[in-house]
């Protein structure tokens, strides 16, 4: 073979084929710039997606949403709370008017509604009765003397012109008459008293009202000294001694409203303080506000209750009590600044009423007042406000 055919051999077979090494070397390089060029693109897409021209900055992705509420100025009754018992305003004790006796029997039963002057109970009257009937027939002797001493005053009077009778007889007869006319009016003042003694012998209800308590049984001897044996409460009205403190009782006037609630029950009795207390308890620094109570059956003396006492009107922001929190400090809101800046904010409770939590110190209406949530804030924390309607 010479030069030229050699030459034209190698040029037609063309370059030599790499060796096996070789071509692993290259797919791995091919392999790692797909997967940076990949890498390229997603982040490229990623940026486009997230990037400073369309996402919102990481301040207002964490700012929140409250619910604000500007309370303002609302009249709010000021009220104070108390306990005490019930009583009947006006108790009154019955027992035995009369010299007493033997009781037949009692008309009258606890809770019984009773009226002026109607019987209780009954005393025998048996001895009594006799003495009436003894009474009127000496009455009636008196009677009878009378009108025969007038009889013969009034023949002596005719026959005096005819001077058969003298001036001395008609003295005597006159003096005769008016001592028989006397008989007749002591004799008709005993009857009258037996009968007015006898009438006492009956218990009888002093003032119409409801009868508390019962006594006498019958067959029992009662007299004078058997002590009550009746206690009605005049009108049926019931009162509650409710016990306050003294700087209460200093402000608290008569007539004002009260609800008064016994214990064991969930309905409220309105009443009106119509008595308070000239003194307190030096030891408990308490006073007692009497607070009348109309009739009701349910109301029961002696049994224990809880009272509220309207005091006064006062101007206050009324809050729901969702927005008002408490610790060991006290009670407190959070508010939100002109600044969307959440401020704590201590404050004073006051009634609850049925708009809300009165507050009586520590706003004066014109705040934002973050209504839910506010166990989740913290103060300085930055917050979007939503205004909701006041609560009036």
């Amino acid at each position: 073979m010479n030069y030229e055919t050699s030459f034209s051999q190698d040029a037609l077979r063309g370059p030599e084929e790499p060796d096996a090494e070789t071509v692993r070397k290259r797919r791995r390089l091919i392999k790692g710039a797909g997967i940076v060029l990949a890498l390229v693109i997603v982040a490229s897409v990623a940026w486009r997606m997230l990037g400073p021209a369309s996402a919102p900055s990481d301040n207002a992705v964490q700012v929140p949403v409250v619910t604000v509420v500007v309370p303002g100025q609302q009249s709010v009754t000021k009220t104070t709370n108390a306990t005490g018992t019930l009583a009947a305003r006006i108790d009154m004790p019955v027992g035995v008017l009369g010299e007493g006796g033997r009781v037949l029997q009692v008309l009258v039963q606890p809770g019984d509604w009773v009226n002026k002057g109607q019987t209780l109970l009954v005393i025998e009257r048996a001895v009594q009765t006799q003495q009436i009937a003894s009474l009127a027939a000496q009455l009636e002797v008196a009677r009878a003397n009378a009108k025969l001493a007038q009889n013969n005053l009034d023949r002596a009077q005719a026959l005096v012109a005819d001077g058969f009778v003298s001036k001395a007889d008609i003295d005597q007869k006159t003096a005769s008459r008016d001592a028989a006319v006397a008989q007749v009016n002591v004799a008709q003042a005993q009857l009258q008293q037996m009968r007015a003694q006898v009438g006492r012998l009956d218990i009888r209800a002093p003032e119409a009202g409801l009868v508390l308590t019962r006594t006498v049984e019958p067959g029992q001897v009662v007299t004078a000294g058997s002590g009550t044996l009746f206690r009605i409460a005049k009108g049926g009205e019931m009162e509650m001694k409710a016990l306050v403190s003294e700087d209460v009782l200093a402000g608290l006037a008569v007539g004002v409203p009260a609800r008064v609630t016994p214990v064991g029950m969930s309905q409220s009795f309105v009443g009106k303080v119509w008595q308070n207390s000239p003194v307190v308890d030096p030891n408990t620094r308490q006073g007692t506000a009497r607070i009348a109570i109309p009739y009701n059956p349910a109301l029961r003396p002696g049994g224990f209750a809880s009272a509220e006492i309207d005091l006064a009107d006062v101007q206050a922001a009324v809050l729901p009590e969702s927005a008002v929190h408490s610790d060991q400090k006290g009670s407190y809101v959070y508010i939100v600044d002109k600044d969307n800046k959440v401020q704590r904010r201590d404050v004073v409770t006051g009634a609850v009423t049925p708009r809300g939590l009165a507050i009586t110190q520590g706003l004066d209406g014109t705040e934002q007042v973050v209504q839910r949530a506010g166990g989740f804030l913290n103060p300085g924390q930055t917050v979007k406000p939503r205004l909701e309607k006041s609560a009036q």
